[in-house]
């Protein structure tokens, strides 16, 4: 095929075809005796390849980097691994296409969340929640930062902390105890950190943190996910939150 055809072929101008060769990016078939040149299927496997590595921001020096730990495969492997990557990008189609479904239904009922479209997950255990804990100043901001994972965190962590969260919530008591330590610390938003009530907000807290929680992690020196989260509490809440996990960690509260 010519360049013509294989810009069309894989989605990409000739002139890029021309830089990725100046580059060294792609090799560049020899000219035939009518002074064109015949690209084959490896070349549209390696440019599309190139394609792919940009689009997820790659820069070409990275590129570069990645071409040369794959020099050496045969074509099946490289075909292989394309197959693989297009059934990858099948289903996060499909689950995109699901969330967005569901966020289309909810706001054709008018039930469209003020926190922004949420994963399926998320939607669930704050329904779980209740609508009554949105007075809550408490709990508004764990729903903020629930949202903030809930964007940002890689889908295999996302599933974890909605595992771990939902069966929290799945007792007969859950709820009426989730509550009660949004109470205990709303009431500590003006307290001094040393106010008396801060343990007892502390142990409810505790008794309510699943088992599989890495709390550990969070109290280690410097953890600045946790020292950001902290930063809008009150001196006496943060306080209450820090000794919560050091007992969760410790094995439950006292």
């Amino acid at each position: 095929m010519r360049i013509g055809e294989l810009a069309r072929i894989v989605g990409v101008t000739t002139r890029a075809i021309r830089h990725y060769h100046h580059l060294g990016l792609l090799p560049e078939p020899e000219r035939l005796g009518n002074g064109y040149r015949e690209y084959g299927l490896r070349h549209a496997i390696e440019l599309a390849r190139i394609r792919r590595l940009t689009e997820l921001g790659l820069g070409l020096p990275e590129v570069r980097d990645v071409l040369a730990e794959d020099a050496g495969r045969d074509l099946v492997e490289v075909l292989a691994e394309l197959d693989a990557d297009l059934a990858r990008q099948e289903t996060a189609i499909h689950e995109r296409r699901t969330r967005l479904r569901a966020l289309l239904s909810d706001a054709e009922r008018g039930r469209l969340p003020s926190d922004g479209p949420l994963s399926p997950e998320l939607s669930a255990f704050f329904g779980e929640l209740g609508d009554e804990l949105r007075d809550s100043p408490m709990a508004a901001k764990d729903r903020e930062v629930l949202a903030l994972i809930d964007t940002a965190a890689p889908p295999e962590d996302r599933e974890h902390l909605m595992s771990v969260l939902l069966p929290a919530l799945s007792g007969p008591d859950a709820l009426t105890a989730a509550r009660d330590v949004y109470a205990r610390l709303d009431a500590l938003a003006d307290a001094p950190v040393d106010d008396p009530r801060v343990a007892g907000a502390a142990r409810a807290l505790a008794a309510c943190v699943p088992p599989d929680l890495p709390t550990g992690e969070a109290l280690a020196e410097g953890n600045t996910l946790l020292d950001t989260f902290l930063a809008d509490f009150s001196p006496a809440q943060a306080e209450a939150v820090r000794l919560a996990l050091r007992m969760a960690a410790e094995g439950g509260a006292p």
